[in-house]
């Protein structure tokens, strides 16, 4: 049986097919699949969903206002109280993930080809700097550059081995010293040994004590070499600095989701700021596409700053957006779950009658599950009332039922007061009309 290795190479070498193929071409063309195909089968952006829903809730909360009191003149009762859940599903807004998935899938391949070519390349920047050494040693015991070689290709040379011995084969083949070992450098992929290469084969055409030359570029290839490891390890401190900075951004935004802003909002975002807009705000979704814009460019600038190159930029990209999303699924966004699981039943409590301006009777009890009607605890649920009511919390948790229980107080005009308990973006919808607001 063929090893896999060895048909992959030969495919490679008889139809010329270049790696770029599989660690850009191909992956690029699967991630931007991934993304359209999210596109095209209904998936959306969470914001854009957001405005496009906002004024269609208003016009829904006017029709159920308009059948509650139709409703409430047929049965001759215009003094009860009509109440009407609305389930407001924002279904498959959860394009931006996909489109996190569609970059990684693009760019993993890539930053992991490039993490092993730049490891296989200071491998062989090390023993090539070795290989000159030896070379040196058996031109200067009298024997020419094509025979050093030649017989260093029957030793071990460490990870040029193969590159070696293919210039040792080209040289029996009666092609010259230069072709030889440009031949090697072009396989080598190291533009250090491709310099000095370069300076070997000049050194061979000068004459005199060619040796001398060939290991003073063998010595001066190992310092170079140490010049550039310690340099990576000064800059290494920078990488440690920025991973830091990013992991700070995302505590800071899991305590302003998971604290501040739902103090914020539960406290009446129109008395702090005069305005109730903000209720409508997904700041979690907006930390969220915050810290995942940040990682991706966070990524390449550590690249830039620590190896010199936006390409090297790519595996740390992949780092912060896999270890951030993770983060993010865990901590951040609720349950880590696309809002279109989510399942808000009104439990009890929408069935009551109240005088403008009073607290009703019983609280108003919602219950969150998924579509396959699993509890959901410790989940954290918003709510809000229309028409200058108040609703106490604003902000909860789901208990160990996956229930929350809110007390609702309305407002001194009559009317409709709409009560809406709300994870992600998914909402509830509950219609109180008060004694006289048919009246």
């Amino acid at each position: 049986m063929i090893p896999l290795r060895e048909t992959i190479e030969t495919l490679v070498f008889k139809y010329n097919i270049r790696k770029e193929y599989f660690t850009i071409v191909l992956p690029v063309l699967l991630g931007l699949i991934i993304i359209i195909s999210a596109f095209l089968t209904g998936h959306t952006l969470t914001l854009a969903q957001q405005a496009s829903q906002q004024q269609p809730d208003q016009r829904q909360q006017e029709l159920d206002q308009l059948i509650q009191q139709m409703n409430g003149s047929d049965s001759g009762t215009n003094n009860t109280a009509a109440t009407t859940a609305s389930q407001q599903p924002a279904n498959q807004a959860d394009l931006d993930q996909y489109i996190i998935y569609g970059i990684l899938v693009a760019i993993t391949p890539y930053s992991i080809d490039r993490f092993f070519e730049k490891r296989r390349n200071k491998r062989y920047e090390e023993d090539f700097s070795q290989f000159l050494f030896k070379l040196s040693e058996m031109m200067r015991a009298g024997i020419d550059p094509i025979k050093s070689v030649i017989e260093l290709s029957k030793s071990n040379v460490g990870s040029i081995t193969p590159h070696v011995q293919s210039a040792a084969s080209m040289m029996l083949l009666g092609r010259s010293f230069e072709e030889g070992m440009r031949t090697m450098a072009t396989s080598l992929h190291s533009e250090m040994s491709s310099k000095y290469v370069d300076l070997v084969i000049q050194a061979s055409y000068m004459g005199g004590s060619v040796h001398d030359l060939i290991l003073k570029a063998s010595e001066d290839m190992r310092t170079m070499i140490m010049i550039n490891r310690e340099m990576e390890g000064n800059l290494q401190q920078y990488v440690y600095i920025l991973y830091l900075a990013q992991a700070i951004i995302v505590f800071i935004a899991y305590i302003l989701s998971a604290q501040l802003i739902p103090f914020v909002q539960g406290a009446g975002t129109s008395a702090i700021f005069g305005s109730a807009d903000l209720q409508n705000i997904n700041f979690t979704q907006s930390f969220f596409h915050l810290i995942m814009i940040n990682a991706a460019i966070g990524g390449i600038i550590v690249g830039k700053i620590s190896e010199g190159s936006i390409k090297d930029g790519f595996k740390h990209s992949v780092i912060l957006m896999s270890s951030c999303y993770m983060v993010c699924v865990l901590l951040i966004l609720p349950l880590g779950m696309p809002s279109n699981n989510y399942v808000i039943t009104v439990v009890s409590g929408d069935n009551q009658t109240a005088v403008p301006g009073m607290q009703l009777q019983n609280p108003i009890v919602f219950k969150l599950t998924d579509k396959s009607s699993n509890p959901l605890p410790g989940v954290d649920m918003q709510f809000n009332i229309t028409s200058g009511g108040i609703v106490d919390p604003a902000y909860d948790k789901t208990d160990n039922s996956s229930q929350v229980s809110v007390k609702v107080t309305l407002g001194s005009n009559p009317g409709d007061y709409t009560v809406t308990a709300k994870v992600g973006d998914v909402t509830q919808n509950v219609i109180i009309t008060t004694e006289n607001g048919g009246s």
